[in-house]
């Protein structure tokens, strides 16, 4: 089977008169979701406590929900070349909400890691949201429409730790979930008013969809191109913000948890990029843009390892924070452009193409976690640092490489 003129959409209303409220609108939606991939990691230390579970069960609430967000983004997503849109991300949030409630009032282990499991597998919700935007919009402006959705998603993935500490200093960790689930609530209602309607008409069943994946990867070098940097850059972003806690609280800094989370704030400026990296796009200067946020992950790196080096604790944290800046500005400008670069190929395929190009991503991620297990205790945060500028490196040979995926 070819995956080309396997679906159609029929047109979006309003195309070519999208809002900034409700490209605002989406940006905060998928920043709000978003925070339920990544509170976890916080909230773990009161989770597994309150429930009495073991080390190995507590250690399951973090990987059963970035697991269950990755087989949603395999097995649901596509269904948005499949299903009419609006109805599909509004019974995908409903499932979110009730994923949330189930989390917050979970009285046993085994129901509690089955709700953070479907609760991260409703979560895919996001991605079926980004593309019908940028879909909405006229392909001369989509850079910057994508980059202004991203910067929502980008602080809400920054934001989502220091957030879930918050929450659970002034309640505990199921009152941060019954809060994620009435924002969920208000957003959905939100969204119900302004999503427009988007059917596509599929001629083909829910297996052959899947089974287009391969073909799709196989036939778009696009993708394959942009989703293999995309992973770089996600695997250097996990690298450093995985062990950058840990460093904070060795000296000279010796912070705690608050000031790590006021750290993480100082970092989520990075994410501002992301609409002027769209714009970039949006203007033809693509090359220059990615080889420029390759560059910056390698400096910023280098930076970072530099930091730690200085005696002075002012200028160490300093620098360190400009790093971390400088390292978000570059993985959120290789986002944007990637997601702008694959929602300019097939529009009938748009579910299937952006459930690939993250899922490939989230992989990468997954990568950078699993090299700080490894450089950590092999070499403490200079191997960190290198690990994440080899990650950055990689990334820009490929640019110079190929001139896929830059137009």
């Amino acid at each position: 089977m070819s995956a080309s003129d396997t679906t159609s959409s029929t047109p979006v209303p309003g195309t070519a008169t999208i809002t900034r409220s409700f490209i605002w609108l989406g940006a905060i939606a998928t920043g709000t979701i978003v925070t339920n991939l990544f509170a976890p990691q916080i909230l773990v230390g009161e989770m597994g406590p309150a429930l009495h579970m073991s080390a190995t069960q507590a250690g399951l609430i973090s990987t059963l929900t970035l697991l269950g967000y990755a087989l949603g983004l395999f097995l649901l997503v596509p269904l948005a070349d499949r299903l009419e849109n609006k109805r599909l991300i509004l019974t995908t949030l409903c499932g979110t909400v009730a994923a949330a409630l189930c989390t917050a009032l979970a009285p046993t282990p085994g129901l509690l890691l089955l709700a953070v499991f479907v609760l991260g597998g409703s979560c895919a919700a996001i991605q079926m949201l980004v593309p019908l935007i940028a879909a909405m919009a006229p392909p001369a402006d989509r850079g910057r429409v994508i980059g202004e959705v991203m910067s929502g998603l980008m602080v809400g993935i920054l934001l989502s730790r220091p957030l879930a500490s918050f929450v659970a200093d002034l309640w505990d960790w199921r009152g941060y979930y019954v809060l994620s689930a009435t924002a969920v609530a208000v957003l959905a209602v939100a969204l119900g008013v302004r999503l427009p309607t988007l059917r596509p008409l599929a001629h083909v069943s829910y297996p052959r969809l899947l089974g287009s994946f391969w073909t799709l990867l196989r036939e778009e070098p696009v993708l394959r191109v942009r989703s293999w940097t995309a992973a770089l850059v996600m695997a250097a972003f996990s690298a450093f913000w995985a062990a950058v806690a840990l460093r904070l609280t060795t000296a000279p800094f010796h912070l705690d948890a608050r000031g790590i989370a006021v750290f993480a704030l100082v970092g989520a400026a990075g994410a501002t990029a992301a609409p002027i990296a769209g714009r970039i796009g949006d203007g033809g200067h693509v090359r220059v843009l990615l080889i420029a946020s390759h560059l910056m992950i390698v400096l910023s790196s280098l930076a970072a390892a530099y930091a730690a080096t200085l005696t002075d604790p002012a200028w160490s944290l300093g620098l360190l924070a400009a790093a971390a800046v400088l390292l978000d500005i570059g993985i959120t400008s290789d986002q944007t452009l990637g997601r702008r670069a694959v929602n300019l190929l097939r529009p009938e395929a748009r579910g299937r193409l952006n459930g690939l190009f993250v899922g490939l991503f989230f992989i990468g991620g997954a990568i950078g976690s699993a090299a700080v297990a490894f450089a950590w205790p092999l070499g403490g945060w200079t191997a960190v640092c290198a690990v994440t500028a080899l990650f950055g490196l990689l990334a820009l040979i490929t640019d110079l490489a190929t001139r896929t995926g830059t137009a």
